[in-house]
């Protein structure tokens, strides 16, 4: 990881007025790094690392400061906003809501829930039949791991195992962490569960499509190796989409064969849909890509429109395994996000957002393959699908690092008004709302040509 600082003190940079962008002031503007010491003095530190800029506001594919300063946005804040930021109809749908008025009901009933529940589970699609919302990703993915052990223990599995992959990520809540793959953020958990079993990932640039079953059944079989029974002590898979850090889906053959052994063995296949749900992908959720049917998907971050709202969505008898009110949350399924909830999916069928993950895409990927083609030496893969893609850089510059010179690029691009996603590592990761304009993508992409030839430059 980077140990690579953004600087806050304001400097001098070079004024931009273009269809998309307005950089008129020192950079960061001056008066942020006073709200930064402000909020360094009351918050964790946990919650910084970000981008010096002050979000004053955000419309559609744009970004402002409290200067005014305006930048394209390739990060939807962290793939949230897929139907664009601030979205009109969701605000209206809020609004609507607030005015009845009516904020929050527990888990008593209101028509908003049934109305977006009905939505919801007729978007995921035929192999779907009940939905239980939650306010953060971290959330769906703990009561996918409670439901998979829970079925686990009515069929009769002799252990409770989750086979996850490695270096994959679900959430920073304890189960979730339990079935991500890094190691040094698990620390603190002073142990690990001994069911939970990790296998590596097939990476494009190690393992062919050709050779993914093989790949996939020589893991598990160093699993059996090591006294593992897939029938008896397996009850899950979790998948997330594609690996987080580097947009990087996995050979199709490879999700084809576990979908396989699920069904052999009777173990309940979940995919992690956070980045890759809601159109962002150029599908309604991004396992269609592989053509398998999981029994669980997680969902969240585009799902709510900037609102906070997760959900857990499957087949009724998984999702119906706990108790009646074993399973709910002070604020799960309240009017107001299930309004936002509402007018997201309005907007991806209105807009045809999947349509236009798939055309801007293209073009999104036409311009990232061009920009590898002259800077050969340093972009070693491109990586994604739709409106989600990742750039893995290699530095050529001395005693620069890789992440510190991709680092160096991301900062590059904010001084130039083009806010791209900061991994911290070797990838610059992107995935504007999908409403973004032809122009405003295109001009985004000079952007980041731009910043690599100044930083390879200076």
């Amino acid at each position: 990881m980077s140990n690579f600082s953004f600087n806050f003190e304001p400097k001098k940079v070079k004024k931009i007025n273009s269809k998309y962008r307005n950089i008129n002031t020192l950079i960061p503007a001056p008066g942020t790094k006073e709200v930064f010491d402000r909020l360094e003095r009351v918050e964790s530190r946990s919650m910084h690392g970000q981008l010096p800029i002050i979000w004053n506001k955000a419309s559609d594919f744009s970004v402002f400061d409290m200067a005014d300063n305006r930048w394209i946005d390739f990060t939807s804040t962290i793939f949230v906003a897929n139907v664009g930021h601030s979205n009109q109809k969701v605000i209206e749908s809020i609004k609507k809501t607030c005015d009845e008025p009516l904020l929050s009901c527990y888990a008593y009933c209101n028509t908003i829930r049934a109305d977006y529940l009905e939505k919801l589970v007729s978007f995921a699609g035929e192999n779907f039949e009940k939905a239980f919302l939650l306010s953060a990703g971290t959330e769906a993915t703990e009561a996918a791991l409670k439901l998979m052990r829970m079925n686990g223990q009515r069929i009769g599995k002799r252990r409770l195992g989750i086979i996850c992959l490695e270096n994959n990520w679900h959430g920073r809540t304890f189960g979730a962490q339990m079935m991500s793959g890094n190691i040094s953020q698990k620390k603190w958990m002073g142990f690990h569960d001994q069911d939970i079993h990790h296998i590596p990932f097939p990476y494009p640039w190690e393992v062919s499509n050709e050779r993914a079953k093989e790949f996939l059944n020589e893991s598990l079989e160093n699993l059996i190796k090591q006294g593992l029974d897939l029938k008896k002590d397996v009850c899950g898979f979790m998948l997330e989409t594609f690996q987080g850090w580097g947009a990087i889906f996995y050979p199709k053959n490879f999700v084809k064969e576990i979908e396989n052994i699920c069904k052999k063995y009777n173990i309940i296949l979940t995919f992690d849909e956070m980045q890759s749900g809601f159109a962002r992908t150029g599908k309604n959720f991004g396992y269609e890509h592989y053509g398998v049917k999981p029994d669980l998907i997680c969902t969240g971050k585009g799902m709510g429109g900037g609102v906070p709202v997760s959900g857990l969505i499957g087949k009724s008898e998984i999702m119906d395994l706990p108790e009646t009110g074993n399973m709910s949350s002070t604020h799960s399924a309240n009017p107001l996000v299930c309004s936002a909830g509402i007018a997201v999916l309005d907007e991806i069928q209105k807009l045809n957002l999947n349509q236009e993950a798939i055309s801007k895409g293209k073009i999104l990927f036409e311009g990232l393959e061009h920009l590898k083609e002259i800077f050969r030496e340093n972009i070693t893969y491109i990586c994604g699908k739709g409106l989600i893609a990742a750039i893995m850089f290699r530095s050529t510059k001395k005693n620069i690092s890789d992440s510190i010179f991709t680092s160096m690029i991301v900062e590059k691009c904010y001084q130039k008004g083009l806010l791209v996603v900061h991994t911290g590592r070797e990838s610059i990761k992107i995935g504007p709302p999908l409403t973004i304009s032809s122009e405003a993508l295109i001009e985004g992409i000079e952007v980041l040509k731009e910043s690599i030839e100044d930083i390879l430059n200076e």
